[in-house]
């Protein structure tokens, strides 16, 4: 498949300096590359996990379908909250998965902006629990998404929206590194 696509960025930690940065890709060349971000901050800034889990047959990452979009868990941030926050209640609100580890520790990879200057940011966390539940949205009356899978890295690519190609090849080189 034949795309181009502006690079995402990476960072570490909680606080989110202001003044712009630079960041590395989330692709296959991680942390070689430097580039200025697009914008100093994003016009929304929504947080998620990539939550993997290891079975017999290696790694699993979960995504969750919405009508016909695939995507990793995620949210938009409150006011007053930390999007490490916000990411791990997102989580918990889409899929009831409360036993997140983040074994990489708080790095982060984010999306290139999208959707009137939007910005995604992933954090990678492990966890246990095999079943999801698609809890009932208060604000809906329904579940957020319609389906959930525990994908191989090659389905979830196969899946997932150019946009988060990046993001997964981010987690899964986190992932071959340890």
């Amino acid at each position: 498949m034949d795309f181009m696509m502006a690079q995402p960025r990476v960072g570490v930690g909680k606080a989110v300096s202001p003044a712009p940065r630079s960041y590395g890709a989330c692709h296959h060349c991680v942390m070689r590359r430097i580039q200025a971000p697009t914008r100093a901050s994003p016009s929304t800034l929504s947080a998620g996990i990539v939550v993997v889990r290891e079975d017999d047959n290696g790694w699993r990452v979960l995504i969750l379908r919405a009508y016909r979009n695939w995507d990793f868990p995620k949210g938009v941030v409150e006011a007053g909250e930390s999007p490490l926050d916000a990411a791990v209640r997102e989580t918990s609100e889409e899929t009831a998965i409360s036993d997140l580890i983040f074994s990489w520790g708080e790095t982060y990879c984010e999306t290139a902006p999208y959707r009137a200057g939007k910005v995604a940011r992933y954090y990678l966390a492990r966890t246990a629990q095999a079943p999801v539940v698609l809890p009932v949205s208060a604000e809906l009356g329904r579940p957020e998404h319609h389906e959930w899978r525990w994908a191989s890295f090659e389905d979830a690519a196969g899946l997932l929206p150019p946009r988060l190609q990046p993001v997964l090849a981010w987690a899964r080189k986190k992932l071959e590194a340890n």
